[in-house]
């Protein structure tokens, strides 16, 4: 295996030639728990840990190496590394951390591709669909939409799946397949590029970690049967971990039960570029689009021209975007207070002192 299968490239070699990081070995981060890494290289892979300067200079959690960063290390031990430097990425994938004020979580770094899995049993909700889309969206990765287990319903349901998607959902490659009678594998893995990294989200039990085991021809991942009362696969999968394939490179996730939306406008203008482009045709420049007279999107739902379902989900990532960067600001408040009164608690004791 060489550094290019997991994914390195002129850019990565540049920057590690122009800050001098020439006598250190890059590798990939494939997991990651808690202040520990496992780090690939071409040829090993290394229990890493941080270098003390570069863990105490971080000012937040982002600032940290996460799956699928680049990292300089040095061996200290047979098989062991000391993580010098974090390089540049060129795009993450984050959510709202859960139960913290303003902040967010680094789902995985330097992603091409979001592979959004759903089954299309009890998991299916396409308002779900449209929320990791905006997180791809905002991080500027392809997404591509899996609908999984489509052995579990009848032919005829399926395709009402598939209509519904496509007409909520457009430009966005669809692949419909069933791990267990092959359906659509063939069709994904041509999908799929050598060097070109691809994050799989998507709640617990809709078989992620089955599938990777089906691209990859071998049981990696630990998979749980479903469950009848609840109809959808168990929780296996308890950390991120990247995977290399012959062609593409895959980072399995946790599933998600909280799709927290950030600051993410971008990605809402992408994800719901027919009601944006709807917006501009409104009476008023400061619309809100809920109850305002000369409202096109209003006119446009009211017409049957607009996805009423489609507007809600949107006024509701809005709203929690809106909340986010209130909350971030707040929190940006309060950290500037306290960092204030560290500072004066400091200059008080040099004063003290002489």
């Amino acid at each position: 295996m060489t550094l290019e299968d997991l994914g390195y490239n002129n850019e990565l070699a540049e920057y590690r030639e122009a800050n001098n990081l020439g006598s250190f070995e890059i590798g990939r981060v494939i997991s990651e728990h808690k202040d520990r890494y496992t780090v690939k290289t071409g040829k090993n892979e290394f229990d890493a840990e941080l270098l003390g300067n570069l863990r105490y200079t971080a000012t937040d959690r982002s600032d940290l190496p996460a799956v699928g960063d680049w990292v300089a290390i040095s061996e200290y031990d047979e098989d062991k590394a000391l993580i010098h430097a974090l390089l540049p990425r060129k795009s993450i994938i984050e959510r709202k951390a859960v139960g913290k004020l303003g902040q967010t979580q680094i789902i995985a770094a330097n992603i091409d591709f979001g592979l959004i899995v759903q089954s299309v049993n009890r998991d299916f909700n396409i308002n779900r669909i449209e929320r990791y889309l905006t997180i791809c969206n905002a991080s500027k990765i392809e997404p591509l939409i899996v609908l999984s287990k489509v052995d579990l319903i009848e032919e005829q349901k399926l395709k009402e799946l598939l209509i519904q998607i496509n007409e909520r959902i457009e430009d966005v490659p669809l692949f419909a397949i069933s791990n267990q009678t092959q359906i659509g594998i063939t069709e994904l893995k041509s999908e799929l590029k050598t060097g070109r990294t691809y994050c799989l989200l998507g709640s617990s039990g809709v078989g992620k970690s089955t599938l990777i085991n089906t691209l990859t021809g071998k049981d990696l991942m630990e998979t749980g049967e479903i469950s009848e009362s609840i109809d959808r696969g168990k929780h296996v999968t308890s950390h991120r971990e990247l995977i290399v394939l012959e062609n593409g490179i895959l980072i399995d996730n946790p599933g998600i039960r909280e799709v927290g939306i950030t600051n993410s406008s971008s990605g809402l203008e992408i994800t719901f570029e027919s009601i944006l482009n709807l917006a501009q045709n409104c009476k008023f420049s400061d619309c809100t689009h809920i109850n305002e007279k000369g409202c096109a999107v209003i006119d446009a739902i009211e017409n049957g021209d607009l996805d009423a379902d489609a507007y809600a989900n949107y006024i509701k990532m809005e709203k929690e975007k809106s909340h986010f960067e209130s909350d971030a600001q707040e929190r940006k408040k309060k950290d500037r207070a306290f960092g204030k009164m560290i500072k004066n608690v400091k200059k008080q004791r040099k004063l003290d002192k002489y």
